[in-house]
């Protein structure tokens, strides 16, 4: 009889970036709390997190950070004052997005040593168990969300979960690409990755895009990961090296991709999620239209 995966209870949300592609916005604002529509990234990214069953968030952060753990706490002047004004449903949605106690853990990465080092940094909260790892400035549109599509996946065959989605081949050189041994409908098994390869030299066109489920010795392989491209600590690399002594699935999620890190990709995510609100859709499209 084959033993059951271990339950997924746990994500990493690496936050500790500048927001370079966004500046200045992200000056004194975390590119995280940038608003899509009206509520930041942050928000669309716990809530994929809590409808895929994750039970405790690691937020990686760094310095200016600060305003992430703010954002999941009380406001208690700002409550007093909707409810006094009688304001209850925007308090009712406010109130939603709260931590539960114990639900988020906060630590420092202390130097952008990059995402590797950043996942490697939440080790001791995470222990030993799988964890999901999600990039907190690509938003997915999708129903059901990506997390959840690859946590169902994750159910049924273990080991380690990747999201991939398909890319133009000229823009293959841009990305962390996965070599596919063999697929079946959305479902990949992988026999490598490379992270950014040479324009014309990438074994396929499926880009890893912000969505992991990985088994805990990755941490082992990370705390002695020299650094790759860029210089620095790839999360990438350390799944290559996993991937000598365990399984790897790559999963095409359904669902539209939102990068908010660009600039563009956060015009985009707030014109196309505004288009999708019943009650701003009217008003959004009139408001475009009157611009072009």
């Amino acid at each position: 009889m084959t033993t059951p995966p271990a339950r997924l209870r746990k994500a990493v949300l690496p936050v500790a970036g500048l927001g370079t592609r966004v500046l200045p916005g992200t000056k004194t604002t975390p590119k995280e709390l940038l608003n899509v529509v009206d509520r930041p990234i942050l928000s669309y990214i716990v809530e994929e997190a809590r409808e895929a069953g994750i039970e405790h968030i690691v937020f990686v952060t760094g310095r200016a950070k600060q305003a992430i753990e703010d954002y999941f706490d009380h406001q208690i002047e700002l409550e007093a004052q909707l409810l006094a004004k009688g304001k209850t449903e925007i308090l009712e949605i406010m109130n939603a997005e709260l931590a539960e106690a114990g639900e988020m853990s906060f630590t420092r990465q202390m130097q952008p040593k990059g995402l590797g080092h950043a996942v490697w940094c939440a080790r001791d909260i995470i222990g030993h168990e799988p964890f999901a790892v999600i990039l907190p400035d690509v938003i997915v549109d999708s129903q059901p969300g990506a997390l959840k599509q690859l946590a169902d996946l994750y159910a049924e065959v273990g080991g380690n979960v990747i999201g991939v989605e398909a890319v133009p081949e000229s823009e293959t050189h841009k990305y962390g690409i996965i070599d596919p041994a063999a697929h079946e409908g959305r479902r990949f098994a992988m026999k490598g990755m490379v992270e950014k390869p040479p324009q014309g030299t990438a074994p396929s066109n499926m880009s890893i895009s912000g969505r992991y489920i990985l088994q805990p010795e990755i941490f082992d392989i990370l705390e002695n990961q020299t650094p790759g491209a860029g210089g620095e600590i790839q999360l990438t690399d350390a799944m290559g090296r996993l991937m000598q002594s365990q399984a790897f699935t790559a999963y095409e999620y359904e669902g539209v991709t939102h990068d908010c890190g660009d600039k563009i990709g956060l015009l985009r995510a707030n014109v196309a999620l505004a288009l999708k609100r019943p009650d701003l859709k009217g008003a959004a499209r009139a408001a475009l239209q009157s611009l072009l």
